[in-house]
């Protein structure tokens, strides 16, 4: 029933616009939290193993009973499902930041170095440039992957377009489930294209 699109549409827009705010807070969430921890682990080679091991548990744990465990701290909030959601970033941002890091010649940081760059300075002024390609190819992962989860958050009432699947499951309406399918899958290519791009102008030496 195609005809049920034009009567929903500002709903359907109200629906993509709080699946791209949600996507976008827990993505950076995650950078906020996985960018230290990955730091950590690459000065730190004896932290890798332990900091990468927690990271890949919690990715294991299932996107609803994580939700579920936390509805006792957080509440049936949107806050229980950004921060499932930020927690399934950080197995693939940290992952991606330690080897980022870990691809920068030694003999570049040498150079700064001798250049009289602190520890500090060469960190965000050589390596995280540097790096930036495979962390934001970690970034887009992560984005990806998260526009993706947010459906599950549906089961809290919380879902944004997974709301649809929902709605449509319950009412064995498939023209919602449809919709959304194809909502979240241009909204993953659309998010991705804006990072490839945001990723183009920040590492302009690429290009070539």
């Amino acid at each position: 029933m195609w005809s049920w699109i034009p009567g929903h549409v500002s709903a359907l827009w109200t629906l993509v616009l709080t699946h791209t705010e949600m996507t976008a807070i827990a993505v950076l969430l995650g950078l906020v939290i996985a960018l230290p921890l990955g730091v950590l682990a690459h000065r730190m080679p004896v932290l890798r193993g332990p900091i990468t091991a927690i990271s890949g548990v919690l990715f294991t744990v299932p996107s609803l009973a994580l939700f579920i465990l936390l509805l006792p701290i957080t509440g049936l909030t949107e806050t229980t499902a950004i921060a499932g959601l930020t927690v399934y970033t950080l197995v693939v941002l940290v992952r991606n930041i330690v080897e980022g890091l870990a691809g920068v010649s030694p003999q570049v940081r040498q150079a700064a170095r001798a250049m009289g760059y602190t520890r500090l300075h060469t960190l965000f002024a050589v390596e995280l440039p540097l790096a930036l390609p495979v962390i934001m190819a970690g970034v887009r992962m992560a984005t990806v992957m998260t526009i993706s989860l947010v459906s599950v958050a549906g089961f809290i009432g919380y879902g944004a377009l997974g709301q649809l699947f929902i709605d449509g499951f319950q009412r064995n309406f498939p023209t919602p489930i449809v919709v959304g399918v194809v909502l979240t899958l241009l909204l993953a290519l659309v998010a991705d294209g804006v990072l490839v791009g945001v990723q183009r102008v920040l590492t302009p030496w690429t290009r070539k």
